[in-house]
């Protein structure tokens, strides 16, 4: 892990300190965090930078530098990220900055194809904040997610991608025979094609108190926010892949593991059962239904806790909670656009268009490319599409394939 080289100031209970935490650990940014309400000489310290004022969050550079309440554009442009493009209109906009996303924007760009890839976070997507990714081939000794996602992005820019940050997609639109990509912001980039990669992101459990402790005890990634709880005792929540290793992630730092899952058996592959029933520091619990979060001063502390076996409550104290219980795809921008999804909200895309697409508008004299939305011209890859397997790998082949399909689908214009 990267040593902190930015310290957060501020409290649990402030939002504004929340979001400035989020915002951090969305773009992989490594900061230390002092909360002032259990320093007095932060307290103090803070109130030196503000004027006698206790305002938060305060942020510290490297250098000496320091923001108090900053703005999202503020922080991204104290942080050196790139949040304007060069122009208005590409060959090719990649929506989403994940290992799809990237592996296509290479592909495309050496074919001379200009392509713009906009990512709302860090570069790498879920793989930035995986903290070792064993099974890519051509690294026998696996290689960390943060790594990856450099090596990606590096790349990419070596072909002249151009690379924007820190931009909420709010829609995607026809104009005349171009599609336009519209951001939060009010900005609006136009291209010959596009390619939807957004990913997709954790699910929450909507259990009471979830909400209310984010970032204060509540957390949806171990690889940002693992080493806050050094010789702390920390809670995961589900049964599957991402549970089970992050779990084994968090031995690193807390000194013990509890596992609550749902059902009656853990979902993970056999080898990552193994390391985790193994382990000294992880205890698993099944038939473990988290009922509520609950806490005080603004903190986490317990998880009412559910044994469905035997019907009895018990408040579980914790330090902090990690939620990992399925992925939710990042496609609400596309709500309405004429852009196919699935009953889950995963796009469709070739073979799993209505009939292949015969009887959708644009396709009367061709059939859609294996990796074509509904829409002719958009295309999609990765964790958003419906069929994706969820791995690394797969989602930078499917980048590959829909690079090579952008590629003939240019051409034919």
């Amino acid at each position: 892990m990267t040593e902190p080289k930015i310290t957060v100031y501020g409290t649990y209970s402030c939002p504004a300190c929340r979001n400035s935490k989020m915002f951090l650990g969305e773009h992989q940014i490594p900061y230390r965090w002092v909360s002032i309400d259990d320093d007095a000489e932060a307290e103090r310290f803070v109130m030196e930078k503000t004027g006698g004022r206790r305002t938060i969050p305060t942020i510290v550079f490297e250098d000496g530098s320091f923001l108090v309440q900053p703005s999202v554009a503020e922080l991204a442009a104290q942080l050196g990220l790139k949040t304007e493009a060069s122009r208005s209109h590409y060959d090719l906009i990649v929506i989403g900055g994940g290992p799809a996303g990237l592996t296509a924007a290479l592909y495309t760009a050496r074919e001379a194809i200009d392509t713009l890839v906009i990512e709302r976070a860090a570069f790498g997507g879920q793989a930035a904040g995986t903290e070792r990714v064993d099974n890519m081939p051509g690294f026998p000794d696996g290689v960390t997610g943060t790594e990856l996602s450099q090596r990606l992005r590096r790349q990419a820019e070596r072909f002249g991608v151009e690379l924007l940050q820190v931009h909420e997609i709010a829609g995607i639109s026809r104009r005349d025979d171009l599609h336009a990509v519209r951001t939060s912001s009010g900005g609006e980039y136009t291209a010959r094609s596009l390619l939807i990669a957004t990913g997709s992101h954790y699910r929450r459990l909507g259990a009471p108190g979830e909400t209310d402790y984010l970032g204060a005890g509540v957390h949806f990634c171990a690889t940002c926010d693992g080493p806050f709880y050094k010789g702390k005792h920390v809670a995961v929540i589900g049964g599957g892949n991402s549970a089970a290793e992050e779990s084994l992630f968090l031995t690193k730092f807390a000194d013990h593991v509890t596992i609550l899952v749902r059902g009656k058996e853990l979902r993970a592959t056999h080898l990552i059962q193994e390391e985790v029933f193994n382990h000294p520091s992880i205890e698993v619990r099944f038939q473990a239904q988290v009922k509520a979060f609950l806490g005080s001063s603004s903190r986490l502390t317990h998880l009412k806790v559910l044994d469905a076996r035997t019907g009895r409550e018990e408040n579980l104290e914790v330090d902090g909670v990690f939620v990992f219980i399925g992925l939710i795809p990042n496609t609400r921008f596309l709500e309405g656009r004429g852009v196919l999804l699935d009953p889950w909200g995963f796009v469709l895309t070739g073979h799993d268009l209505p009939e292949q697409g015969r009887n959708i508008v644009g396709y009367k004299l061709r059939p859609p490319y294996m990796l074509e939305t509904s829409l002719p011209g958009v295309f999609a890859a990765g964790d958003v599409r419906k069929g994706s397997t969820k791995q690394v790998v797969s989602a930078a082949g499917e980048g590959a394939a829909a690079a090579l399909a952008i590629r003939d689908y240019l051409k034919r214009r």
